[in-house]
């Protein structure tokens, strides 16, 4: 007989930056397109988790981020590296259900730009804080970087969206929308990764993923 599936589901933001101007290209999912700002794409995203399990390991409440390096000319020419960061105060059931949810492996909305790398970098456990204030979001991993997300209002007082984008259907987003907010003051710098980079694009988007 073969062995229990159990399923999981983690409900929560999905905040993404990366190093193109604002807005990056990837996102519509069309290579044409892909006018890579600097000729590579590196990006990081925060997943703020509300609640959710992961074969039955409890999630609610946990921040990790997972960031990602292409070489291009396109995203979808793939051979990319990744590293998941996972916060020093999770245990360890957490930090593999984590590890297994941001590297794609149990599908969910990093299964697309996971299918595209061909190296992971060991998973990192550092401190991770998430701020939040007048519409911008703060994360910070101890000694590798810092993820700054502001989402852009209209004169209204209404919120930027991106709609219906390749990228909006592969991460899950809710609706298939998300707010535009420029990464403006991001700064990533593991020494193991291919680059150092800053943030100038980012969208922030509100994701259920289940397997």
């Amino acid at each position: 007989m073969g062995g229990e599936i159990m399923s999981w589901n983690v409900s929560g933001e999905l905040v993404e930056t990366c190093n193109c101007n604002m807005l990056c290209p990837c996102w519509f999912g069309q290579a044409d397109l892909m006018l890579l700002d600097q000729g590579y794409c590196a990006t990081s995203l925060l997943i703020r988790i509300r609640e959710g399990s992961h074969e039955g390991v409890d999630l609610s409440g946990q921040n990790a981020i997972v960031s990602l390096h292409f070489p291009g000319p396109t995203l979808f020419d793939a051979n990319g590296t990744g590293r998941v960061y996972i916060d020093e105060n999770a245990s360890d059931a957490q930090a593999a259900a984590l590890e297994t949810i941001l590297q794609g492996a149990s599908g969910g909305g990093i299964e697309v730009p996971a299918s595209l790398l061909s190296t992971w970098l060991p998973t990192k456990r550092a401190g991770i804080s998430v701020t939040e204030a007048d519409g911008e979001i703060t994360a910070s991993v101890a000694g590798v970087g810092e993820m700054k997300s502001r989402r852009l209002v209209n004169d209204l007082g209404n919120k930027m969206k991106l709609q219906n984008a390749a990228f909006s259907l592969a991460f899950g987003h809710e609706g298939h929308e998300g707010d535009l907010a420029p990464s403006e003051g991001t700064t990533w710098n593991d020494a193991d990764m291919p680059v150092t980079w800053a943030g100038r694009s980012g969208v922030v988007g509100q994701v259920a993923w289940a397997g």
